[in-house]
């Protein structure tokens, strides 16, 4: 799959003085349902985390304290995406080559994902992704 498939998303976002609410309702506001939700945390200063692809998973992932970004890389393209906002989003396609790198101090990043854990899935070593996305996999 292209890296252009990969974009940011905006979610709604209720305003209010009492602080503000946002949501995510499955095949409305990401394009799949959630099977699975994760979260990433306490990452110490310079560490990288992700370093894998998805043979069939989609996620979107947000920033929900602090701030990191996301380089995606299809096989031919990379880009770098900030997130630092909790009401956007990274929606990430299958095949999609990530990392996740400048963590802030107390940034948190959530995932949301189509499927549940399957090692089966992932793709951890690059040249092997390489030669999947080459041959279209």
């Amino acid at each position: 799959m292209p890296i252009s498939n990969c974009r940011i998303i905006e979610l709604p976002k209720i305003q209010n003085p009492k602080g503000n609410l946002t949501f995510v309702e499955n095949s409305v506001h990401i394009p799949f349902d959630i099977k699975r939700v994760y979260y990433v945390y306490d990452v110490p200063g310079g560490s990288e985390r992700g370093s894998h692809a998805h043979k069939n998973l989609h996620q979107f992932i947000i920033a929900m304290s602090g701030s990191f970004d996301v380089v995606l890389n299809d096989g031919q393209q990379q880009k770098r995406f900030h997130l630092n906002r909790s009401h956007y989003g990274l929606y990430v396609s299958p095949m999609m080559w990530r990392d996740l790198d400048n963590f802030s101090s107390g940034s948190v990043c959530l995932v949301l994902a189509s499927e549940v854990y399957s090692e089966d899935d992932y793709i951890r070593d690059y040249a092997t992704f390489l030669a999947a996305a080459k041959e279209g996999v």
